[in-house]
């Protein structure tokens, strides 16, 4: 049989089923909008009214990270386990889709989709909240680490999704993935320098919590140390890639 490549069609399918996963839905586009409104209205009333576009603006950012977390974090072990699971991939390979193609079209499906939600996200945002403009450059830093978190957090997934090869166990440790890194990277209203010494260490290991806290201080121009950001990037993409290396191993094919 003539083996298949990444087409228009078996792109299509795959953004139909990240739209269609109504985790993807809420926790990627209706969740962060909500947590800032809730959040930037609070902050009305504690902060003075010279600092309230900067604080609202801080949170814009921090809540701009939930997005490739539930985009592809939540949405493709959601998807790509139950597939594992009900063995769609074993079956799309039976009708020629070699598993590169399957994979490719993913990717590309997951990268629209997560283009799409910073797109709603920030125009919203922008209509709904007074932000601070950011300059150029500043703006192109925030969109290159919220995609090369992506790429990570679609390693994670497609690796634990490759270890357990079902929905509840895979699912179940993306989300407590999804809610601790909210918690140690400041997304749920504590900033990560109020946590006990302790937690503050796991969160320098996440390159979101460099995010979070910093990047408020250089969004209208400024000079910023991406020292220690790169590192923690280093050290989760490795982490990321490890557990990939590692779900291949555990499925490898051997000769009895």
């Amino acid at each position: 049989m003539k083996t298949k490549s990444c087409n228009k069609r078996l792109i299509i399918y795959e953004i139909r089923n990240a739209i269609g996963n109504p985790f993807i839905a809420f926790f990627g586009i209706v969740f962060p909008v909500m947590m800032l409104m809730i959040i930037t209205f609070s902050l009305r009333k504690q902060v003075p009214s010279s600092m309230v576009r900067e604080a609202n603006t801080g949170v814009f950012i921090t809540m701009s990270l939930i997005i490739p977390m539930a985009v592809i974090l939540l949405g493709h072990s959601a998807n790509y386990s139950q597939e594992l699971e009900k063995e769609i991939p074993v079956r799309m390979q039976l009708f020629g889709f070699s598993q590169n193609s399957i994979m490719l079209a993913k990717i590309i499906a997951q990268t629209i989709t997560l283009t799409a939600g910073l797109i709603f996200y920030s125009v919203f945002s922008y209509i709904l909240v007074d932000l601070q403009s950011p300059k150029l450059s500043s703006a192109l830093c925030l969109i290159g680490c919220l995609y090369v978190m992506g790429i990570c957090f679609f390693l994670f997934a497609h690796g634990l999704s490759n270890i357990f090869k079902k929905f509840g166990p895979t699912y179940t440790i993306s989300m407590f993935v999804y809610f601790g890194s909210m918690i140690l990277c400041g997304m749920m209203g504590i900033q990560t320098e109020q946590l006990p010494k302790a937690l503050r260490r796991v969160a320098s290991f996440l390159p979101m919590s460099y995010v979070s806290s910093d990047f408020i201080d250089f969004w209208q121009g400024g000079s910023y140390n991406f020292g220690p950001m790169i590192q923690a990037f280093l050290f989760f993409g490795a982490l990321c890639g490890l557990l990939v290396v590692y779900s291949n191993y555990k499925n490898r094919r051997v000769i009895k």
